[in-house]
């Protein structure tokens, strides 16, 4: 009989940056039943194949998988082969663009490579809803569709927007969130993953499990991570996402472009790590144990080796470090001499410089207010990293940094 972890220690692992997991209780119960037991539970993840590449953000709910992967629990991936016929609605103002079935099998492909670099290939359940929808008939669907009112369809936020918009609502549409409900009965899922804008769709597994005589699905819903922006969720159209295949350099040199602020949040969505774990780095960063700039190489490093290799991610790591070096030395941008006694630039703690001051100071920036709206902009960088905090310690800082605001940049020279 296989052994589990303890509820605590899987409990780490599994609440490790989720938004919300319906009910909690019921989870815990679920896994002191399996560990009783030996009877791993049964995680689900749905992925309809609408594009053909997969980008970092999709693969929060992956590394999720993989998480229960490493407890023991039977990983589903499952592709919507069938699903994506139909297009999820979900977060859409308008109807989607119906893709052709050999679209969705060339998609549906690609996808298989890119998950194992992330998930065991032995221990994962590879299934396609078109298992069950394609024999189910018509009759089977309007019996599916006969379990749910026109009324609890509009409950769905977007729906209720554009009928409220007088926007199109496409009847096949009202049938995504059922179907998507009956995989869970079909696959006896006991924990399905989702982003917390598929949560209608995730709730609806749980009335068809009831319906069905199943125990209800717990949902686990991830959070939508943010881009290299730092602002807007990951989204190759908004040119603000990391490919997974893309080549190891390109990867490493993004991720150490993000701001010191998300880059804890990629080390909780990201990594393996415990929570535990990443707290105490953080706790070393604020203590000076640990440099933020190496934190975040640590964490450039850690996923570029994930979806690449150990010697690529060395490789680039190392790529990385000499055109920093080069950059820092041959960068020809004029030098502005600056007092670190200047009112208002050195923060009371005395060991960090404000940074709004400090672009205004430079020129940079008109005021102290323009330098902070693009500092939430993601706008400001600091020896080649972005920065989006009000203040830097002096040690980061370094002797003679160079800063940037889009293309203009100035080197600070202390007085």
């Amino acid at each position: 009989m296989p052994t589990f972890p303890s509820v605590e220690d899987q409990l780490d692992l599994i609440a490790k940056g989720a938004a919300e997991i319906i009910p909690m209780e019921a989870l815990k119960e679920r896994i002191q039943q399996s560990i009783a037991t030996g009877k791993p539970m049964r995680i689900k993840a749905g992925f309809d194949p609408t594009a053909p590449d997969l980008h970092l953000g999709h693969t929060v709910l992956i590394r999720k998988l993989r998480h229960f992967q490493q407890l023991g629990h039977t990983v589903i991936f499952l592709i919507g082969d069938f699903t994506g016929l139909i297009g999820d609605p979900t977060g859409k103002s308008q109807t989607r663009k119906l893709l052709t079935q050999e679209e969705l099998d060339a998609n549906a492909a690609t996808y298989r490579d890119q998950v194992f670099k992330i998930l065991d290939p032995q221990k994962t359940e590879v299934r396609y809803n078109s298992e069950w929808f394609n024999k189910i008939g018509a009759a089977g669907m309007i019996k599916l569709a006969a379990k749910f009112t026109l009324s609890q369809m509009l409950e769905r936020e977007d729906f209720h927007g554009r009928f409220d918009a007088e926007q199109p609502i496409h009847i096949h549409e009202l049938l995504y969130p059922m179907v998507q409900g009956y995989d869970s009965v079909a696959l006896e899922s006991d924990v399905e993953l989702g982003g917390t804008d598929q949560k209608f769709n995730l709730m609806r597994g749980r009335d068809l499990q009831r319906d069905a005589g199943q125990p209800p699905q717990i949902v686990l819903m991830m959070p939508i991570i943010e881009g290299l922006d730092g602002v807007q969720k990951m989204s190759k159209s908004l040119n603000n996402a990391i490919g997974i295949h893309e080549p190891p350099a390109e990867m490493y040199g993004k991720l150490m472009s993000i701001s010191d602020e998300l880059m804890w949040r990629y080390y909780t969505l990201l990594t393996d790590l415990s929570q535990r774990q990443i707290d105490e780095m953080k706790a070393d960063v604020t203590s000076g144990a640990l440099h933020p700039m190496q934190a975040k190489k640590n964490l450039a490093h850690s996923i570029t080796r994930d979806f690449h290799s150990q010697e690529a991610a060395d490789a680039a790591a190392a790529n990385w470090a000499t055109q920093f070096q080069q950059r820092a030395v041959s960068e020809d941008v004029p030098v502005v001499q600056i007092a670190r006694d200047t009112d208002g630039l050195v923060a009371p703690e005395g060991d960090a410089i404000r940074l709004p001051k400090l672009l205004q100071l430079t020129g940079l920036a008109a005021s102290t207010g323009e330098a902070t709206r693009k500092l939430n902009e993601n706008a400001v960088s600091i020896n080649g990293t972005k920065f989006s905090e009000r203040a830097i310690s002096l040690e980061t800082l370094g002797s003679n940094p160079v800063l940037r605001l889009g293309k203009r940049a100035v080197r600070v020279e202390w007085v």
